[in-house]
């Protein structure tokens, strides 16, 4: 697949999913560039917003396999996974299969399990494998995790570990649309009734596993010069220098920041990484990685703005 190949279906999926989804175009984008790096997704934000609504139309424009989890404080780690059960017909142990194998996973409202149950999830999101009673079993090439949590409740929650945070590729913030915006979905969406579905509005499958895979592989065509290379590394070396951050972005951030910056390169059709796709990737690959100082959070400062002041100061190449 060239990459002009992989601009046009990118357009394409973009066409797909925007037939339902009102807006939130710059949070498809960075579905897509997920996607095509094999990268992980958390969302977050308020009830309402479409978060679970939007990874199904993605999906369903995929031609993945969907899946969902509606995670829960009394979810159990075999609840996600499967688990071997004895048949006493043939005296044999059966591995029954959970949701997890899938090619797409909607892991909704992933903060209100237990951190054990949450823990389920690290091998397969790392390794995409998952281990049961000591066999290995593998998980689709294209698994990918799209995991939502609801920032307004505090009870009852258990947030995410760091090192759990570190496995997904971008944290995305869906917020509450502008009001033509809301206007909008109010006029496709006022009349009808029930659940909304993504065969509702006619999305359809505009491509498979094999191409999505083909697109995924012409992202080796897509040159990082020496130059990038060296804006990436000392960017993410400035989160660990930052006097209001406590903790800042590991190896493994440049490491993911360098492949989103090629996928986005791919998805425009463009054979060389620019500076302004690593500055527009750079808030969503680091807001979750980042850990403020306690100063900074009596001072009310938020992590995007300290990203965005980095990439500001950090002089990128010409």
């Amino acid at each position: 697949m060239s990459l002009a190949d992989v601009r046009s279906m990118a357009r394409t999926i973009r066409n797909e999913v925007g037939k339902a989804v009102v807006g939130q175009d710059e949070t498809i984008d960075h579905l897509l560039v997920a996607l095509i790096s094999r990268g992980h997704v958390l969302l977050e934000g308020p009830p309402g917003t479409a978060k679970t609504f939007l990874a199904q139309c993605f999906t369903a424009a995929l031609g993945l396999d969907f899946g969902r989890i509606q995670f829960t404080p009394d979810l159990l780690p075999g609840d996600i996974l499967g688990s071997n059960l004895f048949n006493f017909q043939t005296s044999q142990f059966t591995l029954t299969r959970g949701p997890i194998f899938c090619e797409l996973l909607l892991a909704d409202e992933i903060n209100r399990t237990p951190p054990k149950t949450q823990a389920a999830l690290l091998e397969a999101m790392q390794e995409r494998r998952v281990t049961l009673d000591g066999e290995t079993h593998r998980l689709p090439d294209r698994f990918m995790v799209v995991a939502t949590q609801n920032p307004i409740e505090n009870q009852g929650v258990y947030p995410l570990p760091e090192a759990q945070l570190d496995r997904f590729l971008f944290k995305l913030m869906v917020d509450y649309p502008t009001l033509e915006q809301e206007t909008a979905i109010v006029t496709r969406f006022g009349d009808k009734t029930g659940p909304q579905r993504a065969n509702d509005f006619g999305i359809a499958a505009v491509t498979d596993p094999r191409k999505l895979g083909e697109a995924s592989a012409a992202l080796a065509s897509v040159t990082v010069a020496g130059e990038i290379t060296d804006y990436i590394v000392r960017l993410i070396r400035s989160t660990r220098e930052h006097a209001e951050l406590s903790s800042g972005a590991s190896p493994r951030a440049a490491v993911l920041l360098a492949n989103a910056a090629r996928a986005r390169a791919a998805l425009e059709g463009r054979d060389y990484v620019i500076p302004d796709d690593v500055k527009a990737l750079s808030a969503s690959v680091l807001r979750h990685r980042l850990v403020l100082s306690p100063a900074a959070e009596i001072e009310g400062r938020r992590v995007e703005d300290l990203v965005d002041g980095l990439v500001e100061s950090t002089q990128a190449p010409r």
